[in-house]
């Protein structure tokens, strides 16, 4: 007696189908073997099967139960193959009739049958319908996160008890309608609105840029100037994701478990602070068994490093590649994963270890060698990443007292939808989204440069001795303040506008 079904499995972000055998045989001894590289999870899936096809009214077959999870050289993990392992041993054993060959099953039980919330439900969905798939049984916990995507039946299961009356024809489960994208709004909260922030004109023209272009930004200034508060109204001027964009985050979300219950799409860019203990795997990804890091959930969003020096050096040079590649490869004895790591770096400094170096008004107690020392704790490389640098005074008296109302978020966040929108259309047909995407091959092709412009750059790479780098960003950033302008060209003025956002060599060393 034998039994196949069909489920899934992810491998970093990347789904693969797994085809769930199920042998029993009635000349042997009393057994239930799991093979196919399970781990200690899916070991104890066979405790969780047992009782959930016995309390659900069904019989477990006293004979020996072979359970293959094929293909049998990828490790298994989770609890995912409950499901199809309890519907392969109902068929197997008779109990069940052959379930359609073109359904999916994927989820987990508990001991009294029901199935419960599982993880990584979004990727094995867009494999379903990667593989031509038809239907997917799952949790009705997960299903309205798997109605996302078109041209799948979603069969959401309350409990095995149920599935098993559906497929007997006993009952009927109703495949639940496609939740289409564009229902989908969600409106920008941050924990500050930009009018709160009184004073720093130059820090929220920078953020505006920032968010139109997706670009790097590095404020430094003394304890008060508004760093951290600049920094948490940034989420409230972000430009909505794409349809793809959002179906990136929310598979990253699904499979770290971070997708919160009943929800179907991460609609907003996600905005990540970790704290500046945090280790180099917790920020970067890894581990034994490798999952990503805040960078990759930082991914299409925001990744906030406040007391940026204090970070370890080892975990800040960690981020090079990933800042120019937006990808970050973890490799171990069992494989190479890649995960996706796009995101928007926004750092947070103050000029010494005391705070007032540079203050007017206080005076700093850091010896000239430990505040070089200090800023030396982040390496060249690092800052020649960060596409703006703002240096943020201490706010004046006249601006904290001063009644004038500014731009609010929602104000500045139309400017910006606008931008980036305008860049969506110059780049329709690329892997691109915005300007900060390019690499130099595409600068030339998609930033035309006027004989001024060049002459500028020219005077600018010898005067600062500006890295190659440097001078691509640079263009780069011109043409988000172009867009931001709504110009068709890069005129001079925006390269030297973006010039004023390099950083100066006393401000590094």
């Amino acid at each position: 007696m034998f039994a196949k079904i069909h489920s899934g499995a992810t491998v970093g972000l990347e789904p693969i189908p797994i085809i769930v055998e199920v042998d029993i045989s009635t000349k042997s001894l009393p057994s239930f073997t799991i093979v196919g590289l399970p781990s200690k999870s899916v070991e104890e899936s066979k405790e969780r099967v047992r009782s959930a096809i016995r309390n659900s009214g069904a019989e477990f077959p006293p004979h020996r139960i072979t359970v293959n999870l094929a293909p049998a050289d990828i490790p298994k993990d989770g609890p995912a193959y409950d499901l199809p392992i309890a519907l392969g041993i109902l068929i197997a054993s008779g109990q069940l009739p052959k379930v359609d060959s073109r359904i999916l099953a994927y989820g987990a039980l508990s001991l009294d049958g029901s199935l419960t919330h599982t993880n990584g439900v979004l990727p094995v969905t867009l494999l379903a319908k990667e593989k031509k798939f038809t239907g997917l049984y799952l949790s009705e916990i997960n299903a309205k996160e798997a109605a996302i995507i078109d041209h799948i039946s979603v069969y959401p299961c309350q409990s095995l008890l149920a599935l098993f009356r559906h497929i007997t024809g006993t009952s009927s489960i109703s495949p639940l309608p496609h939740v289409s994208f564009h229902t989908f709004h969600e409106e920008k909260s941050a924990e500050f609105d930009l009018s709160d922030v009184l004073g720093q004109e130059q820090g929220k023209r920078a953020l505006e840029i920032a968010a139109a272009g997706g670009h790097n930004i590095f404020f430094k200034g003394v304890p008060g100037a508004g760093k951290t508060m600049l920094a948490r109204a940034f989420p409230a001027i972000l430009p909505d994701l794409t349809e793809n964009e959002a179906l990136e985050v929310t598979k990253i979300y699904s499979i770290t478990g971070n997708l919160s219950q009943g929800r179907s799409l991460i609609s907003s860019r996600p905005f990540r602070a970790p704290h500046h203990t945090t280790s180099r795997i917790g920020l970067i990804g890894g581990g034994a068994r490798p999952i990503p890091g805040e960078i990759s959930l930082a991914h299409r969003g925001v990744l906030f490093l406040d007391e940026f020096p204090e970070f370890p050096r080892s975990v800040l040079e960690a981020l090079r590649q990933p800042i120019e590649d937006g990808i970050v490869t973890i490799s171990r004895a069992s494989g190479t994963i890649t995960y996706p790591a796009k995101f928007m770096l926004v750092a947070a400094a103050n000029p010494c270890p005391c705070g007032n170096f540079g203050d007017l008004t206080k005076k700093c107690t850091c010896p000239a060698g430990q505040i070089i020392r200090y800023t030396k704790r982040v390496s060249g490389p690092i800052y020649d990443r960060i596409d703006l640098h703002i240096h943020l005074p201490q706010v004046k008296i006249e601006a904290l007292t001063g009644e004038k109302r500014l731009d609010s978020s929602k104000i500045v966040r139309k400017r910006v939808q606008k931008a980036r929108d305008i860049q969506l259309r110059r780049f329709k047909g690329t892997p691109f989204t915005c300007n900060s995407d390019l690499r130099s091959k595409e600068i030339k092709e998609f930033i035309p440069l006027s004989t001024e412009c060049l002459s500028l750059l020219k005077k600018a790479v010898v005067s600062l001795q500006l890295s190659a780098r440097s001078y691509h960003r640079i263009i780069k950033l011109a043409q988000t303040i172009a867009d931001l302008e709504e110009e068709k060209i890069v005129e001079p003025r925006f390269i030297a506008e973006a010039l004023q956002y390099r950083p100066r060599e006393e401000e590094l060393f």
